[in-house]
């Protein structure tokens, strides 16, 4: 698959025809912008018609999943992965830093009662700001080469403490921790095998309940 830019860097649909884009850059109509994934820039004047593109974003905390298709027909697809490096790196930084004022350098002394950007409101702790820029990349990334015109996000709520201590469970929410979003109960799961541990095995339990 070829990406393809216009002159006046609009993309447009890309395209299969190896040889084509082959002879467009063998006669300096065209030049590469980028090699992976290999992308073209059209140098003469054309038509900007293009069809319609949807990018399916599967969000993740580990790993990002993107798909776009047009006409039936996937035109793109990756799987990124996600720093999870953040908080280590930060304590690092901090053991870097107290080392230098421990050393008597010239460096400036340690100070308190100063931090106003953890103080903030609405403020967003460093790994979920990272995960979100990182899904945002991709996302603009994808609007560079390919003309998109829809854009889906597969998105889950769900109770992280709920999850790991399943005694605390309401009987009004699914037993798993899924909160009622606005899918709630959209899908019909009544002919599926769905197996739950009440207490995990690993904490020695032994019950089940089974829902078919």
């Amino acid at each position: 698959m070829v990406y393809v830019i216009s002159q006046s860097g609009r993309p447009l649909m890309p395209t299969n025809n190896h040889k084509k884009v082959r002879l467009l850059l063998k006669g300096k109509r065209a030049k590469v912008l980028r090699r992976e994934p290999f992308t073209i820039k059209l140098l003469y004047e054309t038509t900007e018609y293009t069809q319609p593109v949807t990018h399916g974003v599967d969000t993740g905390s580990g790993e990002i999943g993107n798909a776009a298709f047009a006409n039936g027909e996937i035109v793109y697809f990756t799987q990124i992965k996600v720093r999870n490096d953040i908080t280590r790196k930060m304590e690092q930084r901090r053991a870097y830093r107290r080392t230098r004022r421990n050393r008597k350098t010239r460096y400036r002394k340690s100070r308190f009662l100063n931090r106003g950007n953890s103080k903030r409101k609405g403020r967003i702790c460093p790994t979920i700001t990272s995960k979100l820029q990182a899904h945002e990349r991709e996302i603009n990334f994808v609007k560079k080469i390919l003309p998109e015109t829809n854009l889906v996000l597969e998105c889950g709520n769900f109770d992280p403490h709920l999850m790991k201590n399943p005694a605390l469970h309401n009987p009004k929410i699914r037993p798993w921790g899924y909160q009622k979003d606005p899918n709630y109960g959209y899908a019909n799961r009544d002919t599926h095998l769905e197996v739950h541990h009440i207490v995990f095995r690993s904490q020695g339990g032994d019950q089940m309940t089974l829902r078919i």
